[in-house]
């Protein structure tokens, strides 16, 4: 093994996994003393807990007044899944996919809702596909943030404003770090463990006026589960977007998505959270331009995510090597830095090309990626010396 120098500097928080994400700035446990554990979510103050997440949601992401905002189960993947049990069937959807979570969203409408009228709609990762051939008198479904690919939508301009269909957009890793064109979005889910670092299993359903009008004017022609159901009676179940939970929710996670969000507004709304998160991905994009053996996997600057930074080995040597290898060669680097206490869980996804993500989210402080940057090369150089060996 190599005895090339360490860093003599260290991240004071290594936390730059890609879900859940780092607490933010200042966080203990005694933010969540007044969460009222012990207690009913259906009582009084559980019912103005829940209702001032979903307030607060509302301000900090900007949420048009007409759409209704809902905390259901499951993180992520339960919010999407809701929607695409109780809304799809009524017409062909286009599915668009990049990544692992989007065309995990495929998979389950083609095997799982077995619907006739789909369309594939993909790239490759570190690519988006052609949004031109997307028919919006068709559902169309996408993310907008690839939290596998680091690769993002620019901006809803190719979403058209008399779009027929509904647009159903995966926004975990996008939400509170990009700014979402709600005027083009008819479903919005995203779990608050990704940029607020909130604790895991709740997420998040925003619908609009057209969403909720499929909902009460369309019956799927399957069963719904219970933790499915948004309507009752073909009316949409209003308790659900104020905080009438589905099923029940940790209080504890609540509060501290609460304390979270309040922390957003001191820091100044949307607008803070995504200057946070432009500046990280800049520290990142910064040692990119500035070193031969590492890229971005997303080919397109306009595409790239501020959050989830997907990286990709390119050194010739490493490039040359069989894909377990070059696979083995980056899950050490990861070990590295893993063991000395610099990064922890940074590592590709696992149905992603090998190679780096690390979380730039708005909880990560922009010092504690301006001292990452040399142990990554440090880690390649220590890497790249050990395969010579």
């Amino acid at each position: 093994m190599s005895t090339l120098p360490m860093p003599d500097k260290r991240p004071e928080n290594p936390r730059f996994s890609s879900g859940p994400c780092a607490k933010r700035p200042g966080w203990s446990l005694d933010a969540l003393s007044d969460a009222p554990l012990g207690r009913s979510h259906r009582a009084k103050v559980g019912k103005e807990k829940l209702a001032r997440a979903i307030q607060l949601t509302r301000e900090v992401l900007q949420v048009p007044d007409d759409y209704r905002i809902g905390i259901v189960p499951a993180s992520d993947t339960g919010a999407v899944e809701m929607a695409l049990w109780s809304l799809l069937g009524e017409r062909g959807v286009d599915m668009v996919a990049w990544e692992s979570f989007g065309s995990g969203w495929v998979t389950d409408v083609v095997k799982q809702l077995k619907l006739d009228d789909v369309r594939r709609i993909e790239a490759d990762y570190g690519k988006l596909p052609d949004l031109s051939t997307i028919d919006f008198s068709r559902d169309v479904v996408f993310t907008w943030n690839g939290t596998t690919s680091g690769v993002r939508v620019p901006d809803g301009d190719f979403i058209p404003a008399d779009r027929q269909g509904l647009t159903i957009c995966d926004a975990t890793s996008a939400a509170f770090a990009q700014r979402l064109a709600f005027d083009k979005l008819d479903v919005v889910t995203f779990s608050w463990q990704k940029v607020l670092g909130g604790e895991a299993a709740h997420g998040v359903l925003i619908l609009s006026p057209r969403a909720v009008e499929r909902l009460e004017s369309y019956s799927p022609a399957w069963p719904l589960p219970k933790i499915f159901r948004l309507t009752k009676g073909g009316k949409l179940i209003e308790g659900i977007f104020k905080g009438e939970t589905i099923n029940t929710p940790s209080m504890l996670c609540v509060e501290d998505y609460i304390d979270a969000l309040e922390w957003a507004q001191r820091e100044g709304g949307l607008d803070g959270l995504i200057k946070r998160a432009d500046a990280n991905f800049a520290v990142i994009d910064r040692f990119v331009e500035s070193h031969a053996w590492i890229a971005h996997l997303a080919e397109d600057p306009a595409t790239r995510s501020n959050t989830s930074v997907c990286l990709t080995i390119v050194a010739p040597e490493i490039e040359a090597l069989p894909a377990d290898e070059k696979a083995a060669f980056a899950k050490g680097m990861v070990s590295l830095l893993d063991k000395q206490d610099v990064a922890y869980d940074i590592g590709a996804y696992r149905d992603a090309p090998s190679g780096l993500r690390i979380w730039a989210g708005a909880t990560v402080e922009t010092s504690d990626l301006e001292a990452l940057m040399p142990w990554l090369d440090w880690a390649f150089q220590t890497q790249k010396a050990a395969l010579k060996a």
